[in-house]
């Protein structure tokens, strides 16, 4: 079973991967296919046929030549035929008198001609002879064994050969390459739209606008294009209509807190007073959370920004609230980010480490096709099982409601929508300072 899913890896690691690969495999291989069975069949057929009858008449012209020697005996007679058989046939005759042909001769390797031509001589000669298609270039030789001598003719190769096979050849060889060009051209055609598609979708997840983008090529091809735009509308739409609703939450909200902490303030400085101030404060904050979850930097548009120098920052800002950390960029790179969205993600694994940790290490640098940081805190860090759970919207570890040390459980659940909207992703691991290692990834 693994030997044969072994085997099944290696042809598959073999094949194209690509769309337009594999089309053109299931085209050509096809036709290739095709074209050898009908040169095999054309070889079997057509060359041995050809091949035959060019033999037979040659065959044919040495037998007449034969015949017009029994028939007009004497030198003067022999000398015309001869003379005529060179004219009309192609032939150079010579005649060696009281020569015999070896009774033994050395066997050869024979082919397609000389095994026609054997045929041919023995059907129509009907004497002793000898065949020799290797040693004289373009010319075949021929002994005849006769009654006083040994006959030697030497006929031009192109008599046995149909230049019509060599034609064959090329008109299929030619026209071969001219449709699988054809072939090229036109898948490619084909599979443009698909990758414009691909892109396309790509660039919708990440919020990034693709101007110009239509439906085209095939009907299926338009019919999924269309359908990404009317998804990428539908969301945005939704998408919208949360950020005002939440807006217009907060601002109802914020109305009555503004009084609140307006009252409180004119209020003796009691404990009950102080308590209520730390409430309202409290609510503020959490709507701040909620409504940074609910906007999702939609409107932020990407701009080229220097990830460095954006690290550097935040680090900056995280050390101004006491907060100890290193800060190590092997390698800046310029990427297209929505800053505000991308600076609040940042700040906040910063946050979340500075309040369960006493100290944070972050790397970054590039990492292949991507930029990778990595957050490394001391903290007591998350059982491996609560790794995805801590993603999830409003939920915290810390089981009371306490926000001094458990805070909303938005962190990073925003986060991670930040790096996602850019083509990334974060991930937990245990990291080797015996705390959380938070790895976070972004295409380059």
């Amino acid at each position: 079973m693994q030997q044969d899913n072994a085997i099944s890896f290696r042809v598959k690691s073999l094949l194209p991967s690509s769309l337009l690969g594999r089309s053109l495999l299931i085209l050509i291989v096809p036709m290739i296919l095709l074209q050898l069975v009908t040169m095999l069949v054309f070889f079997e057929r057509h060359l041995d046929t050809v091949t035959r009858r060019l033999s037979g008449a040659l065959a044919g012209d040495i037998a007449m030549y034969l015949a017009h020697l029994r028939a007009y005996p004497g030198a003067q007679s022999h000398d015309w035929i001869t003379q005529q058989a060179h004219a009309r046939f192609e032939l150079q005759i010579r005649f060696t008198e009281g020569a015999i042909l070896p009774n033994h001769p050395e066997p050869a390797v024979f082919g397609v001609l000389e095994r026609e031509l054997t045929k041919a001589l023995e059907e129509r000669v009907r004497r002793p002879f000898s065949i020799d298609t290797g040693t004289y270039g373009n010319r075949v030789r021929i002994d005849v064994q006769l009654s006083d001598g040994v006959l030697e003719i030497y006929a031009p190769r192109k008599r046995l050969f149909s230049s019509t096979t060599y034609i064959f050849l090329m008109w299929m060889a030619g026209s071969s390459l001219v449709f699988y060009g054809i072939a090229v051209v036109f898948m490619r055609n084909q599979v443009r739209p698909i990758r414009r598609l691909a892109v396309a979708a790509d660039h919708f997840g990440r919020g990034v606008p693709v101007p110009g983008f239509k439906p085209e090529g095939a009907t299926e091809v338009r019919q999924a294009a269309k359908s990404l735009i009317d998804m990428r509308d539908r969301i945005e739409r939704h998408v919208h209509q949360r950020t005002a609703l939440l807006a217009g939450v907060s601002h109802d909200l914020r109305t009555p807190l503004t009084r609140m902490k307006l009252e409180l303030a004119m209020l003796e400085q009691t404990e009950t007073a102080d308590a209520l101030q730390q409430d309202v404060a409290e609510m503020d904050r959490m709507i701040d959370g909620y409504l940074a979850f609910a906007r999702g930097e939609a409107a932020e548009k990407p701009v080229a920004t220097d990830i460095g120098a954006l690290l550097a920052d935040s680090a900056a800002d995280a050390r101004r609230t006491g907060q100890k950390l290193d800060l190590h960029v092997e390698e800046t790179a310029r990427i297209n980010l929505r800053r505000e969205a991308f600076a609040r993600c940042l700040a906040n694994l910063m946050s979340n480490a500075g309040r369960y940790a006493r100290h944070l290490w972050i790397r970054a640098g590039r990492r292949g096709r991507h930029y990778e940081i990595v957050f490394d805190d001391d903290g007591p860090g998350i059982a491996p099982e609560k790794h995805e759970d801590v993603f999830k919207p409003f939920y915290r570890i810390e089981s009371s409601r306490n926000q001094a040390t458990g805070g909303v459980g938005l962190g990073l659940t925003i986060a991670r929508d930040a790096i996602r909207v850019h083509g990334g992703d974060i991930a937990l691991e245990e990291s080797p300072k015996g705390g959380l290692r938070v790895r976070l990834r972004l295409p380059l």
